[in-house]
């Protein structure tokens, strides 16, 4: 399916992954200009692409850039379960294999890479970086989820018996939870849209999801000094959904030497698309022009250099 509204090309194609598993994609496109470079997304826990990351599809193809989605197992569009994902090194593995695909297209393949990752997409976004650590460009890290906070994270011996508990019903909805879209979104209309939406998961995690995202969580936490790549870390001040000051670990714990870290006081965890307009618009304008300063400087880079940095798609 293909749209073109206010100047972007929106369209949607499925594909088949290496287990066999369908997976919804979906691209913006700028129809009057060449992409600055590529934004490849990766949508947080319970969400998807088409209606959650619009608005970034959106706003991001109106700045000049080719914008990227895929609903992962379990989620949106895609096949599996919803809100079940037994593996996260799987769905690693299905971005990477997607976003490379993308990457290496004729179109694509001199454009500059940025991952955004938003909260567990964030996780998604490191972990790609960490399996081709000079692959990727940059990256813009919204609420990310890179550690469990010690006031929620369960003893030793509560995990152990989880994962035994997890051999025999992984997809039950057993984990506490409170109100997620209550905690996560400020603006009630679009927490009522997403209630709404059935592309999105509402209920309590899954067993095997949650011992995932604590597993991927822990990892990450032990490892954020190995973050390389340049990156802006966007997070909101009232966030409680993932914690603000861990963003500011990861900011002062990565060995990027291009790194920066926005904190908004006042605005919660999905600060990209449950704010108010003003500070939707204040975001989004850091971000565009943290993007615009490395692109305009990656123009004034040879072809050889391009070369060099683009065609080893394996590094």
């Amino acid at each position: 399916m293909a749209q073109n509204v206010d100047d972007i090309r929106y369209e949607e194609k499925f594909i088949t992954n290496k287990r066999g598993l369908v997976l919804f994609t979906c691209r913006w496109l700028p129809e009057n200009q060449e992409p600055k470079a590529l934004i490849l997304l990766c949508h947080g826990y319970s969400m998807e692409c088409s209606f959650w990351m619009k608005g970034i599809g959106t706003r991001m193809a109106k700045a000049g850039y080719a914008v990227y989605g895929i609903d992962h197992e379990g989620h949106g569009k895609s096949s599996g379960l919803l809100g079940y994902t037994p593996s996260f090194d799987n769905l690693v593995n299905d971005f990477l294999d997607y976003f490379t695909s993308v990457c290496e297209t004729d179109e694509n393949k001199k454009k500059l890479r940025f991952l955004w990752g938003e909260s567990m997409g964030a996780a998604v976004a490191l972990l790609m970086h960490r399996e081709k650590p000079q692959y990727w460009d940059g990256a813009v890290l919204v609420a990310p989820m890179c550690k469990i906070a010690d006031s929620m994270k369960p003893h030793p011996i509560v995990i152990y018996a989880l994962k035994n508990l997890a051999k025999v019903i992984p997809t039950w909805k057993i984990v506490p939870s409170e109100d997620f879209l209550v905690l996560a979104i400020k603006s009630p209309q679009l927490r009522e849209e997403v209630r709404n939406n059935p592309l999105c998961y509402k209920g309590r995690p899954r067993l095997k999801t949650a011992l995932e995202l604590l597993r991927v969580s822990m990892d990450i936490e032990k490892n954020l000094d190995k973050v390389s790549l340049p990156f802006i870390i966007v997070h909101g001040g009232a966030d409680i959904v993932t914690d603000p000051s861990v963003s500011k670990l990861l900011y002062e714990s990565a060995s990027s030497t291009d790194k920066a870290f926005k904190l908004y006081p006042g605005m919660w965890h999905t600060l990209t698309a449950g704010e108010p307009p003003e500070s939707l618009d204040l975001v989004f304008s850091d971000i565009i022009t943290w993007l615009d300063e490395r692109t305009s400087t990656w123009k004034s880079r040879s072809e050889t250099d391009q070369k060099a940095r683009h065609d080893n798609p394996s590094s």
